[in-house]
């Protein structure tokens, strides 16, 4: 983990440089983003920790609107060896997940399977589509992080194995809440938009809703099950 500033008044937490002994070497990126995250949430909620903004990406954590990002460094540095130890505990993204509120509830995703892309994904998957929509009823999900439009939520939760190539060709337009999958992550469109993940299906749950508190209705740690309609 290297900390690198960002402006004035922001710190980057790069989390593709271990630098740690006490993170085991096979420790997902993802999984200590998500560790640093719940982490920097909960010392945010008692006090501990002073940030505007704590944003996880798909190896980095950014902390915007620090008062003073030299003490908050060394804050973070004090802080890494818990995080190290929670990471390498079994089962820890989903141990340290849950000391946020968020983290603790599960949005359930009704889901038709109609994707114009499931026979590609069972032909990557080897094997037919009624297996590929048991494996991702089957998965628990975790937003990892959101990002490419408002609300776009990044799950992680199936094996790397399974990661599958986006389309060589975008489509100039996905429908809002179409469900896809692309690269090791699944993700559900907000709105319509150009896009080149492999499509399998719809939901009408709408993600995001600027008048709503907080907006995005799947935000960074929540745990997402689809179901099938």
């Amino acid at each position: 983990m290297r900390i690198r500033p960002v402006g004035a008044h922001a710190l980057l937490l790069d989390c593709t440089t271990i630098t740690d002994d006490y993170v085991s070497d096979d420790v997902p990126e993802v999984d200590l983003v998500e560790a640093w995250r719940a982490e920097l949430w909960r010392r945010r909620e008692q006090g501990d920790l002073v940030a505007v903004e704590i944003v996880p990406a798909a190896s980095t954590v950014l902390l915007d609107g620090l008062p003073d990002p030299t003490a908050t460094a060394e804050q973070l540095t004090r802080w890494a060896g818990d995080v190290a130890a929670a990471t390498n505990r079994p089962a820890a993204a989903d141990t340290v997940a849950r000391t946020a509120d968020r983290a603790a509830t599960e949005v359930v995703v009704p889901v038709c399977f109609d994707g114009p892309d499931l026979p590609t994904v069972a032909e990557h998957w080897n094997v037919d589509v009624p297996a590929v929509l048991r494996r991702l009823t089957g998965t628990r999900f975790r937003v990892a992080f959101c990002g490419f439009a408002p609300g776009f939520p990044y799950l992680t939760g199936l094996p790397a194995e399974l990661a599958l190539p986006r389309l060589a060709t975008p489509r100039p337009r996905v429908p809002a809440g179409s469900v896809a999958l692309a690269g090791p992550y699944a993700g559900i469109y907000p709105g319509a938009s150009p896009g080149g993940w492999q499509l399998v299906g719809s939901t009408e749950l709408v993600l995001f809703d600027v008048h709503a508190d907080p907006p995005a209705r799947l935000g960074p740690g929540t745990s997402v099950r689809m179901v099938a309609t």
